[in-house]
């Protein structure tokens, strides 16, 4: 017999007290799309974080929902077996996504100096560091000793590189375990400007190549004594959901920066000198226009103290590994290769003018001077106008569509396609497409890359120490571009095949960049 002939024609007995339990949250949970309106719909919109452009790291310190799991589970006997919460769960996901990583919560007046001060120190320390590394050193070089100016450049650029490397790790590291009332940035960032302001203005009596070498590990020495914790503040106090954006302001500034640069270089081919004296007054007040330009760093002399000891020290040298560590080094192996292939030809784009472009030109020592430092201004004004249109459309974009990975593919293949102009053109205009199109090509490279970057970083915590690793793909690539020109040009006499080299390298950028899991 049913249930329903079993009680046909009985009254249904009134439920039990408790007998129905609604669930607080589950049960009584309303409708969103109903009850919210088109203006909260909005405003949730507007606040969300996008969940796959974060990775995030367990904290000891903190009772997360996955050490929370963990303990649960711990306590658990055989016989009282619960269902874990996931700690993956968008229910225990609770941070509020104007808070930074340091704690610190910002408004978005926070947000905007923030990238004004980034933005600002990617410009002048562009301008300065192309204008000094792509023209000016380059020129004083060949006036001291012209028969060695190729494998001189590519000397300099090693040793200076592998100064840079240790740099960059070493003080990324200190910085993270400085405890101050000016917190654990700010002072590094001002004392390493003044430092490397004062071994460029050393530059403007330099008259032998050990001098030259000696001034320039020292640039790249304290210039890496700034540019570690410069780095590590877009980790430490700019929330997820703007980083897409400041990155983008950054990577404006930088090419920007960049492309000026090569525009000043050039105008101050003729007066060297005057060129290094501007440099070193840029460098040594950067770092503290910039710290003045952000808010205020909170004192974190409350935060707990790690030992500054020969073991944290050499701490710094171990690269991340575990969980997450694979994306880090298909994201470092990939900006180390995209970087040497704009290195092979940006830091040879002088010598590249006036002994490719025109080679067959007749003109003597002055005339190359002259008609290379007018190609190099077109190509800046170029560059300049294409990169920022690029950097400054592609970050906001990234964030909208929460995409990073692809968009960085994408870049380094039209990189690619603008550094085969000069060498299917043996001409000014060949030089002026690579402008262009690898302009706009780096310049989204440069505005979305730095955001990949903090994405994937294994452990918050040590951010400075992982992106100063990540920035010594900087740092190799200068050494592996600069290896890679000054052997084809060893081999071949000439500069033609550094061209096709170079589309190779950038290519293998890409393939490396979309092996990142977990992002887009």
């Amino acid at each position: 017999m049913s249930d329903e002939q079993h009680n046909d024609g009985a009254q249904t007995p009134p439920p039990i007290p408790g007998q129905h339990f609604a669930r607080p949250g589950i049960d009584d949970r309303p409708d969103y799309d109903k009850v919210l309106s088109d203006a909260d719909k909005a405003a949730v919109a507007r606040l969300a974080v996008p969940k796959d452009t974060e990775v995030i790291v367990a904290d000891p310190y903190v009772t997360d929902a996955g050490a929370q799991s963990a303990k649960i589970a711990e306590n658990m006997t055989g016989g009282n077996r619960i269902e874990l919460p996931d700690p993956d769960s968008a229910f225990l996901d609770m941070r509020d996504p104007m808070v930074a990583a340091n704690g610190e919560r910002v408004s978005i007046r926070d947000v905007v100096r923030l990238g004004a001060g980034f933005t600002f120190s990617l410009i002048i320390t562009g301008i300065v560091w192309t204008a000094l590394s792509s023209i000016l050193v380059p020129q004083l070089v060949d006036q001291i000793a012209p028969d060695q100016r190729a494998s001189f450049i590519g000397l300099i650029n090693a040793v200076g590189s592998v100064i840079a490397l240790v740099a960059n790790i070493v003080f990324g590291t200190f910085s993270d375990l400085t405890r101050s009332r000016f917190g654990k940035r700010t002072l590094w960032i001002a004392s390493g400007g003044v430092l490397c302001g004062l071994c460029v203005f050393g530059l403007t009596v330099a008259d032998s190549l050990p001098m030259i070498l000696l001034l320039w590990c020292g640039i790249q020495l304290f210039y890496n004594w700034m540019n570690a914790p410069f780095v590590a503040t877009m980790a430490d106090r700019v929330p997820d959901k703007f980083r897409g954006t400041v990155s983008s302001f950054m990577g404006g500034g930088g090419v920007l920066g960049q492309t000026a640069g090569a525009l000043v270089g050039s105008m101050l081919i003729d007066n060297i000198p005057l060129g290094f004296s501007l440099g070193a007054l840029g460098f040594g007040l950067v770092g503290i226009i910039v710290v003045g330009i952000w808010p205020r760093e909170a004192s974190n002399l409350d935060e707990q103290r790690v030992p500054l000891n020969l073991r944290n020290v050499l701490r710094a040298f171990v690269p991340p590994h575990g969980k997450g560590s694979g994306n880090f080094y298909y994201a470092l192996l990939g900006r180390m290769m995209m970087v040497a292939g704009y290195q092979m030809i940006t830091g040879y784009q002088l010598y590249i003018v006036k002994y490719y472009v025109f080679s067959d030109s007749g003109l003597d020592a002055a005339g190359l001077s002259e008609a290379a430092a007018i190609v190099i201004a077109v190509m800046s004004v170029i560059t300049m106008v294409a990169s920022l249109l690029a950097a400054l459309v592609s970050g906001p974009i990234s964030d909208r569509l929460a995409m990073r990975k692809i968009p960085v593919a994408l870049a380094s293949c039209l990189f690619a396609v603008g550094a085969a102009m000069p060498w299917i053109l043996h001409s000014p205009m060949g030089m002026y497409l690579f402008a262009a199109i690898a302009g706009f090509g780096y310049g989204t490279y440069n505005a979305i890359d730095q955001a990949l970057n903090v994405s994937i970083l294994p452990n918050p915590k040590e951010a400075g120490k992982d992106l100063g690793v990540l920035n010594m793909a900087n740092t190799l690539s200068s050494v592996i571009g600069s290896a890679l020109t000054s052997t084809v040009v060893a081999l071949t006499d000439n500069y033609q095949l550094v061209f096709p080299v170079c589309v190779v390298v950038v290519l293998v950028a890409a393939a490396l960049i979309m092996r990142i899991r977990g992002v887009r």
